[in-house]
């Protein structure tokens, strides 16, 4: 047993009034909207830190390297320091892959700093788990914000992309399995493993097809009310279907476990 702090039989926590609905929900608003600065600081820092990378900013000032300065101005560790920029970049790629997107070329003459400041709702340990990521997360931005543009739809709002970025990073942190580098010897499993792939890549092109009529903001709920018409005519089952999309989305083969593998 720990030690008892006689200190806290003397004070009685105050009871507390219960609170009505409307404070209750104001006291939520209150919060939600001091986590929402929180993450857009965390995109106004990326931009700075950026900034002042590409700068060189620590010659000036006399300082030897980037931790140098960063240690000495403003008395931050190496990782800290290293921490920042992997922030700054990822944010930057992230910013990149949308601007480059169908309809949303608005952001391209912008300044870059308030570019970069774009707030997609990430948080700084989300932009540091994927900074080793980027590839990644970008080719699955790119492919979920150009599928409803192939399908004729119009340019997407920025709620909706928005959306799109925090599921791609989402997807981007949870690393894909991949697949063994050398051919097994025993020839049966090597022609098991080439079935497999051929199936991956086939059902990949399906999710493709899926993501075209339901795109990757949709939920599984919502896309399935779209795709239950084509699964049918396509000749397969709806999970398979969802599956495929699921796929296609992340380029993880777990997606297709219990289904179509």
């Amino acid at each position: 047993m720990g030690e008892h702090n006689e200190d806290q039989d003397d004070v009685a926590e105050p009871a507390r009034p219960t609170l009505t609905t409307t404070q209750a929900r104001d006291m939520t608003a209150g919060l939600r909207e001091a986590i929402d600065d929180v993450r857009r600081s965390v995109a106004v820092l990326a931009a700075r830190v950026r900034d002042a990378h590409a700068a060189r900013v620590w010659l000036p000032l006399g300082h030897s390297s980037w931790e140098s300065y960063c240690a000495a101005e403003f008395s931050i560790s190496r990782a800290q320091a290293y921490r920042l920029l992997d922030v700054a970049r990822s944010l930057t790629a992230i910013h990149d892959a949308v601007a480059a997107g169908p309809g949303t070329s608005r952001t391209r003459d912008s300044d870059p700093a308030v570019a970069a400041a774009l707030d997609y709702g990430l948080s700084q340990r989300a932009l540091i788990a994927v900074s080793g990521r980027t590839n990644t997360v970008t080719q699955l931005i790119t492919r979920r914000l150009t599928a409803p543009a192939h399908s004729g739809l119009q340019a997407l709002d920025e709620p909706t992309v928005r959306a799109v970025v925090r599921q791609a990073v989402r997807d981007g942190r949870t690393a894909p399995i991949p697949p063994p580098a050398d051919s097994p010897s025993d020839p049966v499993l090597a022609e098991v493993r080439r079935v497999v792939d051929d199936l991956a890549t086939t059902t990949h092109q399906l999710g493709e097809l899926m993501l075209e009529v339901a795109p990757a903001y949709l939920s599984d709920t919502a896309a399935a009310d779209l795709l239950v018409s084509l699964c049918e005519q396509l000749g397969e089952t709806l999970d398979n279907g969802l599956a495929a999309r699921r796929y296609a989305m992340s380029g993880d083969r777990r997606a297709l476990h219990g289904t179509i593998l």
